[in-house]
Formats: C-alpha cells, sequence, structure tokens
C-alpha cells in the first residue's frame, strides 16, 4: 500500500477486480486525474470567495451609503453584521434543507443546479441599491453556496480512489482556498474604483458572479458520480461513467457488453432524515455535529477575529501589507503542503493533530507580543485551519453511504454555520468582557473539545472503501 501512495499507483490487489470499487481504487494518480479534481474544486472557490469577500466589500457598501452601522441599520444592528449573519443562514439551510436532493437527483446535477443559483443572485445582489434588498439576496447567495460545497464533498469522495482520498481533497481545498488572497487582492484593488458607474465592491460580486458562470459551462462535461448511478440501479450509466474516468486518467478500458456488467454494487431504497439515526450511523452524527459546532468557533475565530485581537494587543500589525500576505497564502499553501502527506496518516487523526496545532499557536499568540512572532503564529494558525479543513471534510464524507451522503453531511456540516451566526455574537461580547486572553481561552477550548470527540468516538477510514467504513 505505502509503495502505491508515494509512487502514485493503484494498490496491486485491486487492479485485476473488476467491481466499480475496484475500478476507481484501480485508477491512477495522473495529471488527467488532478486535473479532474481542480476542475471539480473550482465550485468550491466560489463559497470561500463569497465567505472571504464579506469583510471586503462591506467598507465599500459603508462608503456608498447604502450599509449604516450601529441602531441605524435596518433590523436596529450593524448592516455589516446582518449581512454576515444572512451568509451562514443561507449557508445552514442550503446545507441542511436542499443538499439532501443531492441523494435523490444525482451529485452532478444538484451542484450544476447550486453553481447557477450562486451566479445568478450573485448577479442580482451587485445590482441593489437598498440595504434589505442586499441582505436578502446575500441569503440566497449562501443557500446556494451551502448546497454546492456539502455536494462536491460527496462527489470527491464517490470519484476518487481510496488510496488517494484525503490528497484529493487537501489538493481540492489548495484551489479553493486559492480564492482568499485572490478576493483579498481584487477588493484591494477594486473596491476603491469606479468603472462605468458601478462601484468596485459591485465589481467584486459581479467578478465572481461571471466567472462562476464560465465554471458552470466548463462542468457541463462532468460525468455523474458512478457509486451514485449504480446505487441507484443505473449500472450502465456507472460503468460507462468510470469507463471515461479511467480514459480521463490515461488507463485503458475494455467496455464489455452491457448485459455483462456487474458493478459489484446494492441497490439501496432512497435514504431518509431518520437513516441517518439508525443504530450504526447515530454515533457517527452525535460525533460530527459536535465536531461541527467547535470547529467552526476554531476556524471562524481566529480568521475574522484576528485583527481585532492583534488590535487588544495593542500593535498596528493589523494594516500591515505583510500580515495580510502571509496570513492569506497559508490557506493555499497549508492545503499543498500538506497534499504530500495527507494519505499517510488516518483522517481522525489529522483533525485532531491539525486541533491540537490551533491550541499550541493560540497559546503562545496570546503570550507574545513581537510583531514578527505574531505574524509566525498567525501564519501557523492559519496553516493549522487549512488542515483541519480539508481533513474533516473528507472525514465526514468518508463515515456514510452512498444512500445517505449528502444527507448526512449536509445535516452534520450545517452546525458549523450556525454555530458561526452565534460564535460570532459569543466572540465579540467575551471580547469586550475578558479582552483578547479570553476569546482565545474560548477558542481554545473549543478546539480541545473538537480533538476529545474526534479522537475517542472516531472510526478509522484510511484506504478503506467508503462504504465499508
Amino acid at each position: 500500500m505505502s509503495e502505491a501512495i508515494s509512487s502514485g499507483m493503484p494498490p496491486r490487489q485491486a487492479v485485476n477486480n473488476g467491481t466499480l470499487s475496484a475500478r476507481i481504487d484501480a485508477l491512477p494518480a495522473s495529471a488527467g486525474f488532478w486535473r479532474f479534481i481542480a476542475l471539480l474544486s473550482l465550485g468550491g472557490f466560489f463559497e470561500l470567495y463569497d465567505l472571504f469577500q464579506t469583510g471586503y466589500i462591506s467598507g465599500g457598501l459603508v462608503a456608498e451609503n447604502i450599509f449604516h452601522l450601529g441602531t441605524l441599520g435596518v433590523f436596529g444592528i450593524s448592516d455589516q453584521a446582518a449581512f454576515a449573519s444572512s451568509t451562514f443562514l443561507g449557508l445552514f439551510i442550503g446545507a441542511s434543507l436542499l443538499a439532501p436532493y443531492a441523494d435523490r437527483f444525482g451529485r452532478r446535477l444538484t451542484f450544476m443546479c447550486a453553481l447557477a443559483w450562486y451566479g445568478f443572485f450573485s448577479l442580482l445582489m451587485a445590482f441593489q441599491h437598498q440595504a434589505e434588498w442586499i441582505i436578502f439576496f446575500r441569503l440566497l447567495v449562501g443557500v446556494g453556496l451551502g448546497i454546492e460545497l456539502v455536494t462536491i464533498d460527496t462527489y470527491l469522495t464517490e470519484s476518487v480512489p481510496s488510496y488517494l482520498r484525503s490528497r484529493a481533497f487537501a489538493f481540492a481545498f489548495f484551489v479553493q482556498f486559492l480564492s482568499v488572497p485572490a478576493v483579498a487582492l481584487m477588493s484591494w484593488w477594486l473596491v476603491p474604483q469606479t468603472f462605468l458607474g458601478l462601484t468596485g465592491w459591485r465589481w467584486v460580486v459581479i467578478a465572481g458572479a461571471l466567472c462562476s458562470l464560465v465554471i458552470w459551462i466548463i462542468r457541463k462535461n462532468l460525468p455523474e458520480s458512478p457509486r451514485w448511478l449504480a446505487q441507484q440501479g443505473r449500472h450502465l450509466e456507472a460503468h460507462q461513467g468510470v469507463t471515461r474516468m479511467e480514459l480521463r486518467c490515461g488507463k485503458p478500458s475494455t467496455e464489455p457488453a452491457p448485459e455483462a456488467i456487474d458493478t459489484g454494487e446494492i441497490i439501496q431504497q432512497q435514504g431518509r432524515f431518520r437513516d441517518i439515526w439508525r443504530p450504526e450511523y447515530r454515533q457517527r452524527t452525535l460525533m460530527l455535529v459536535v465536531m461541527n459546532i467547535f470547529q467552526a468557533i476554531g476556524f471562524f475565530g481566529f480568521g475574522n477575529w484576528l485583527p481585532a485581537l492583534l488590535s487588544g494587543k495593542g500593535t498596528s500589525i493589523t494594516h500591515s501589507l505583510l500580515y495580510a500576505f502571509f496570513i492569506t497564502l497559508a490557506y493555499p499553501l497549508g492545503s499543498l503542503i500538506c497534499s504530500r502527506y495527507a494519505d499517510k496518516i488516518e483522517n481522525k487523526w489529522q483533525i485532531v493533530f491539525a486541533s491540537l496545532m490551533t491550541v499550541v499557536f493560540g497559546t503562545l499568540f496570546a503570550l507574545l507580543s513581537n510583531p514578527i512572532l505574531l505574524i509566525v503564529c498567525g501564519f501557523c494558525i492559519t496553516y493549522s485551519n487549512a488542515w483541519l479543513t480539508y481533513s474533516y471534510h473528507a472525514y465526514q464524507t468518508e463515515v456514510f453511504p452512498t444512500f445517505i451522503r449528502a444527507r448526512a453531511v449536509g445535516f452534520c456540516y450545517s452546525f458549523s454555520r450556525l454555530s458561526t451566526v452565534f460564535s460570532s455574537i459569543i466572540i465579540g461580547l467575551i471580547l469586550q468582557a475578558a479582552g483578547t486572553p479570553g476569546v482565545l481561552a474560548f477558542i481554545v477550548v473549543s478546539m480541545l473539545i473538537v480533538m476529545l470527540v474526534i479522537g475517542i468516538f472516531g472510526p478509522k477510514t484510511r484506504g478503506l472503501d467508503p462504504e465499508k467504513i
């Protein structure tokens, strides 16, 4: 197995097995394979582009006198806060209520519809002039993004070899995290400008919407998830999908007559919500709900509040271009570096180690005052967040079978979005009452809970067929 992983070749024992799972596991890590992962990941690029866009374009909305601060906002609170909350509420709705349709109608159709939804409502939002309409369309944009990322995760798990699964997720998030420096640079350039009568923040939104349309057109050639097709009893289509993947990856494939096709997959009934609470899945569901609630505190706690925490330490480093450059680059670089060892460690332990890294450098961050060391700690915290992100996204799709995968992952993942809505308020209150040390303690305790729940209750998944975990 180790030889297969290091050389990019599939495990030797799987090659001659004719089942669908074995054919997928026999796919080589060729250039065509990584191009496929990159193409699939471009949809997730826009969720992160949109999330990190929030802080950058809010200033432009205030400057244009569309958004108002404090009690002058539409809902009696800052419009910036309502804008951010509507984003995460939309993500929660999309992930929890609509992502399950990927189990019914297929992965490909669902993420194509979700990407089109995102682009359409982003474009509408860019031409609004009232805060309430911008916040409303932002909610609808969030719904599409919530569906998109859950569906991408399920599709990725079902379409890549078991020996490459974690590495594929790490590479996918490298592509997706490129959106962080991209939106930072675009906002820095565009927000202060006005082109063709449109202010800069609108162009940042329009750019995301138009690029998503281009990706939608390119993505039309992606096949449906072969595991999903086989689970629906559509064995011929599943076989044809894997055959196209084999050709894409440069692996010769002999296509048998339709009557000779046997994918080896068991046809399941349509999954229901109560299925994720069956005895064999109940503990996994509860484990991932708890993990998602508390990992979101660590990820968005540091990601969204680092500037405020640094200001609380009395340093002007928040305005340093060096700080911004290193922090934004840590996301894609972290995922790219992690891809070198992603398949050599159990995903459950990667989640634990990444959380521990956040705890260690978060604690150091609270104790240090030297600007350079603060930059180093900020980079390491962001690196650990990138590590945590790809490992838990891979893990939560591995532990559920195909017939309930999108439903279960969407339900569990949606709690990270709901958590962010409330944890942002809690962190703001803690910052006022207990300062930076209090916020860091809250984040550190949250990550310790993630470590314990995954380390104790998480099953092993490395190199295993996702239908047999």
